[in-house]
């Protein structure tokens, strides 16, 4: 999947994969994680976000199951 690099201390990139409804989340350590059945708009939002860091916490965390990529 393709991910767009942003401008965080939390986040290093963000993927999304509209017909999976799948986000994929690289962090700022490395690791990589795909989250679940996420609704386009999470995604469009968390880019658009002034904090992706914060987006993150208060609107992807705990609110859909994850697995760690690699």
């Amino acid at each position: 999947m393709d991910r767009t690099a942003v401008d965080s201390s939390v986040l290093r990139s963000v993927g999304y994969d509209p017909l999976a409804r799948r986000l994929e989340l690289e962090f700022a350590g490395g690791r990589v994680y795909a989250y679940a059945d996420v609704p386009a708009r999470v995604h469009r939002e968390l880019l658009a976000a002034e904090s992706h860091g914060r987006y993150f916490v208060r609107r992807v965390r705990g609110r859909y199951a994850y697995r760690r990529v690699r």
